[in-house]
This record gives C-alpha cells, structure tokens and sequence, in this order.
C-alpha cells in the first residue's frame, strides 16, 4: 500500500508542480524574455514555443491523471479504501476530462484559429472576432488549468489530511 500511495502522490505533485511551474515561471520567462531578446517577433516566437510546450505538458497530465487513477483503484481494491474514495475518484475522472478537453478540444482551436490568422491576434483590431475568439479561448484554458490546479491541491491537502494521525 505504501508503493502505490507513494506513486499516487508523485503523480498528483507532477501534475500540479508542471501546472504551477507553467503558469508562474514559465509562460512569464518565456515572453519577457523573448521579447526583449527580439522585439519584432519575441512575442510570436513566445506564443509558438509555450503553446508547443503547454501541449506536451498535457501529455504528462494524461499520464498524471491515469496514474492517479489506477492507483488510487489499486489501493482501493487492495486494501481498505481511502477515505472518500467515490470522491476523490471523481475528482480525478473530471480533472482528467478537463485536461483532455483543453489539451484537444481548447488548445487544439487556439492552434487552428493562429493558423488562419498568420500572425499574433494581439495584432489584430480589439473588436476583430478572430481576435475576441482567441481571447476568449485563452481566458477558457487558463481557468481550465486554474480548475485543475485547484482540484490538486484539494486532493494534496485530503491526502496530508488523511495520513497527519
């Protein structure tokens, strides 16, 4: 049992480390920095190269969200099940929902939209709809993220809760 809660939390803390590490250090170093090294294209060069890296880390996220899964079902059918079992696989089963929602459904239609743009949306009118769409796809992926991240911390705080006796 100590193996697979040991596994359970390693994959809760690199999902939610990659989504805090992300979000914090990341995507800010990216374009701070890409944009003052080259000031005509640092800002595109920064959203290409955070939106390939954010969709790789989505793959790490699947394999988190399946890892959680099965081992939190193994140390359910092999032991006596965790407190709030049913709860917490749910919780689980909809942060990997969101996850694949974003990384395919989300990331996928920002990817397609910048596509057909062929430049920064930034560029473009404030009133433009390609514009106000990516806006809104990007406002959508960060609270999807900012969801999941929440969810991590309840199951982190559930399962130092748990084990604190």
């Amino acid at each position: 049992m100590l193996a697979l809660r040991y596994v359970y939390i390693l994959a809760l803390v690199v999902w939610l480390g990659g989504m805090v590490v992300l979000g914090a250090l990341v995507a800010p170093t990216m374009f701070s920095v890409l944009q003052a090294s080259a000031p005509q294209v640092g800002r595109a060069l920064a959203a290409e190269l955070f939106g390939v890296t954010l969709m790789r880390f989505h793959y790490v996220a699947y394999g988190a969200g399946g890892v959680l899964f099965v081992s939190l079902a193994a140390m359910g059918m092999l032991g006596p099940r965790p407190a709030g079992f049913a709860i917490r696989m749910a919780v689980i089963l909809t942060m990997l929902a969101v996850a694949i929602y974003s990384g395919i459904f989300v990331l996928g239609e920002i990817s397609r939209l910048q596509a057909a743009i062929g430049t920064l949306p930034s560029t473009l009118a404030a009133t433009d709809p390609r514009r106000l769409r990516f806006d809104s796809l990007h406002v959508l992926a960060t609270r999807l993220m900012g969801f999941n991240m929440l969810a991590a911390l309840v199951l982190l705080y559930w399962e130092a809760r748990e084990h604190a006796s």
